[in-house]
């Protein structure tokens, strides 16, 4: 029988895992680790490839907190040089490469949402640029050594891209070596990732053990599906929640899961009490609890987690303000729109691209046809139609969802938006 405090830390391991790989591994290392003081090594790399990390992101965050609170030493991996091959987990094409001017801006960002959920303190950052950029083309043939081709195409992704006919690039290659080194170099005890990241983990168990390393345990986490139902949540994709958006952006978003995809988000992103999160679950499928209840609780417990409840407070109001009663939200964006001393009017369709409420002068003329745009609670159809902008008087322009503030300025160079939201009321 197990002692009490490691069957504690099992528990907490194991919590919303998975796997758990080799698990008798798990249970030795954490003996040892307990009968010597001395806290575990746990590793997750993330490649900053976009600015903002999203709630997919957020599940092993969280997972990594909870082990810091039990006293083992988090090691989070910025991939500045995994970050320029991309991993190709569950890609079905080669990644577009990014610079490092990108990547390191990239960095500067997920650092500060990363300690939202992490303890900067108690957190160990390192970057792999720190082993791979001091690497001669001799230490990496080295390493390649350590492979073989026959291992690296048992993957999954890649022999369904070579039974398509879809190319792989050679330095997709390397990836998983890449981050296997990097468990070599943090001497990782533990490595988490998602479920698609198990053959990159298994890697640096080998490459642990090639070069003389007790090799890492590795837990695998669910993974979150986007906003569509359908495919992970990604950046790229579109259909994320950022951790770093707005609280009425995040808390609009949330509302727009599909019903299906409720127990997944309680579960995964929630930060809710297992009891609390497994009462909601019983609940939607005993029919006690309505699925549009069930998502203003989820999104308010969201936003709280990066915001603060106040915020939730304020987003819920909003988004109930504009669409159970038909109002305005509460708040929005302001844009200051540059417009001719004279006549300080502007087309519909130009305000539409200039506010960001469109994409393009086509999509605005098609979302006025359909009777999407109001301004002033007014729709308007006419694609020809022109809106007085007229300086301190701000008008309410609405596109679907999306409302924003707008205010005419004459002498102004180029629009402006405001870096904070506003109250929508003129």
């Amino acid at each position: 029988m197990l002692d009490p405090e490691i069957q504690r830390h099992l528990e907490v391991f194991q919590d919303g895992a998975e796997e758990v790989l080799p698990h008798e591994d798990l249970v030795r290392k954490l003996e040892r680790a307990l009968a010597r003081n001395q806290p575990l090594r746990i590793k997750q790399g993330f490649d900053p490839t976009a600015p903002d990390i999203h709630l997919g992101h957020t599940i092993g965050l969280r997972k990594l907190r909870q082990l810091q609170d039990l006293g083992h030493q988090i090691v989070v991996i910025v991939g500045d040089y995994t970050g320029l091959v991309g991993d190709p987990s569950g890609r079905s094409k080669t990644r577009p490469q990014l610079t490092i001017d990108e990547i390191e801006a990239y960095a500067k960002t997920y650092l500060d949402q990363f300690f939202r959920i992490v303890e900067r303190d108690k957190t160990e950052i390192r970057r792999n640029g720190e082993w791979f950029s001091r690497m001669t083309f001799a230490d990496v043939l080295q390493l390649l050594s350590r492979y073989t081709v026959a291992r690296m195409l048992e993957r999954d992704d890649f022999a369904k891209r070579m039974k398509a006919n879809q190319p792989i690039s050679v330095h997709e290659l390397m990836y998983p070596i890449m981050q296997g080194w990097d468990s070599v170099q943090v001497e990782a005890d533990v490595e988490l990732g998602g479920t698609e990241q198990k053959f990159n983990l298994l890697v640096g168990r080998a490459l642990q053990e090639a070069v003389g390393m007790e090799a890492q345990v590795i837990l695998t986490l669910p993974i979150l599906v986007g906003l569509d139902g359908q495919q992970r949540m990604s950046k790229s994709l579109g259909n994320y929640v950022g951790v770093a958006e707005a609280p009425a952006e995040q808390y609009g978003k949330l509302m727009s899961i599909p019903d299906e995809q409720l127990a997944p988000y309680w579960r995964l992103v929630s930060g809710a009490p297992r009891e609390e999160v497994e009462q909601v679950v019983t609940d939607l499928d005993a029919h006690r609890l309505h699925p549009m209840e069930a998502k203003k609780k989820l999104a308010e417990r969201v936003v709280a987690l990066y915001h603060g409840a106040e915020a939730a407070t304020a987003a819920r109001a909003s988004f109930e303000q504009q669409f159970s009663r038909g109002g305005a939200p509460a708040e929005m964006f302001e844009w200051r729109i540059p417009v001719d001393a004279g006549t300080p009017a502007i087309g519909l369709r130009d305000l539409l691209v200039m506010g960001e409420l469109a994409k393009s002068g086509s999509e605005a003329f098609r979302k006025i046809q359909e009777g999407a745009v109001e301004v002033d609670g007014e729709a308007i159809r006419d694609k020809a139609a022109r809106i007085d902008l007229v300086p301190g008087k701000p008008r309410l322009v609405r596109l679907g969802r999306r409302w924003i503030r707008v205010l005419g300025e004459p002498g102004l160079q180029a629009p402006e938006k405001s870096d904070r939201l506003v109250r929508g009321s003129g």
